[in-house]
């Protein structure tokens, strides 16, 4: 338990004493990192390209699949097991897109707040096969989006940095 006391000015300029308490293993917050990959998943169609997004929150957010890298797995392998599992789509690896930052809390299994570090690894992915109705359980909906729909509604800013330079190398490796 951490005690200070502090003078303060109030009303007419006369000086009272505060004591304040705080208990600091209760202020002490616990700080993890995670360590995630995902990917863009595309298919062409017709002149351009879709990109398959999955929804959560009853349709509150839609976003790009991504997943906690498991113990000896590479990024490469995340990215292409996440997309799997989050959209039931198979897809081949063609580059690094690049990786965003972010920090949000939640609670431990104790119920204490704990703040998350989180690094999400992105990859290009050209769609293989499989069916969107095949997703997880984790997701709720999975569609295919022309890239201008996209932007229009993907919930998050950092991931629509993603889609834009995930755009620019389609447009690179295809010219289109």
């Amino acid at each position: 338990m951490l005690r200070i006391q502090k003078s303060c000015y109030g009303y007419g300029n006369k000086i009272s004493t505060k004591i304040f308490q705080f208990n600091l293993e209760a202020a002490v917050i616990k700080k993890v990192v995670e360590i995630s990959s995902g990917g863009v998943i595309f298919k062409k169609s017709n002149n351009s390209f879709e990109i398959a997004l999955i929804s959560k929150r009853k349709g509150k957010i839609w976003c790009l699949p991504k997943g906690h890298v498991e113990e000896g797995e590479h990024l490469t392998e995340t990215a292409v097991r996440e997309v799997k599992e989050e959209t039931g789509l198979t897809g081949e690896v063609l580059d690094k897109i690049d990786d965003i930052v972010y920090w949000y809390s939640n609670k431990d299994k104790e119920g204490n707040l704990i703040k998350i570090f989180k690094r999400v690894y992105f990859f290009l992915l050209k769609y293989v096969d499989g069916e969107t109705q095949n997703h997880d359980f984790e997701v709720e909906d999975v569609q295919w989006f022309s890239i201008e729909k996209v932007y229009e509604i993907l919930s998050y800013n950092t991931e629509m940095d993603i889609v834009k330079k995930a755009e620019k190398i389609l447009k690179e490796k295809f010219n289109s």
